[in-house]
């Protein structure tokens, strides 16, 4: 019986550690592009690994350059290595940046911030820019990845199509994530289904063994007699 349940659990196991357990938790969605003056405004920027099994820290840089430029300026650093709040390099944002994204974790995923009571100076083109070291057993390798947003400041909200397309996107990603997970599901059912057959055949012919074994017996005792 417990080299039958031990057959049983050992599928299982397989399967769990099978499921990738962090391709569910980052998905990427674009930011929106339309601020309201005199209000807040979230830039996001989100940048998934690759393989979420593999340690990594990352670093987040923000650029700016308004509606008529043509150089983007360094506004704002995250580095969560550092024992210190975020670095904001450029005045027309002091007091006006607050950090969005990911908390409390040296692998930085979520590099979004927050702008403080926009203005129509906010115009433009912000780069976000993420600054990756992916650890390996023995090495680093580094990586990054640059994203731009350009916003437009009016002076009272409409839905946008970027909006609309962002969170249609989202509802996309969240059911193709859930019938991912139903197929995991049915694949770890039938390979513990098939387990608990093979287990119950081969205590079926180890009883059948012993049973034709110990009639043997009695009957060699019965001849010996």
């Amino acid at each position: 019986m417990m080299s039958a349940l031990r057959i049983l659990l050992v599928p299982l196991a397989l399967c769990t550690l099978h499921a990738p357990l962090g391709q569910s938790a980052c998905v990427e969605v674009d930011s929106d592009t339309e601020a309201v003056v005199g209000e807040g405004f979230k830039l996001g920027c989100i940048s998934c690994k690759m393989r979420g099994e593999v340690e990594a820290k990352a670093t987040v840089s923000w650029y700016f350059m308004p509606k008529g430029e043509n150089e983007f300026s360094p506004i704002y650093i995250y580095d969560p290595s550092q024992q210190q709040p975020p670095t904001i390099l450029d005045d027309r944002f002091f007091d006006r940046l607050d950090w969005n994204g990911s908390k409390n974790t040296m692998d930085v995923q979520d590099g979004s911030v927050y702008i403080l009571n926009v203005t129509f100076n906010d115009t433009g083109t912000f780069r976000c820019y993420f600054d990756r070291w992916l650890t390996y057993p023995n090495y680093e390798f580094q990586t990054n990845a640059t994203k731009d947003i350009i916003i437009k400041v009016v002076p009272k909200a409409t839905r946008g199509m970027a909006s609309i397309l962002s969170e249609i996107m989202m509802y996309v990603s969240i059911i193709g994530l859930q019938l991912w997970l139903v197929v995991e599901m049915v694949y770890c059912y039938r390979k513990i289904a098939a387990a608990g057959e093979e287990a119950l055949r081969e205590s079926a012919a180890e009883y059948l063994a012993i049973a034709s074994e110990s009639k043997d017996n009695c009957a060699g005792v019965q001849v010996a007699e």
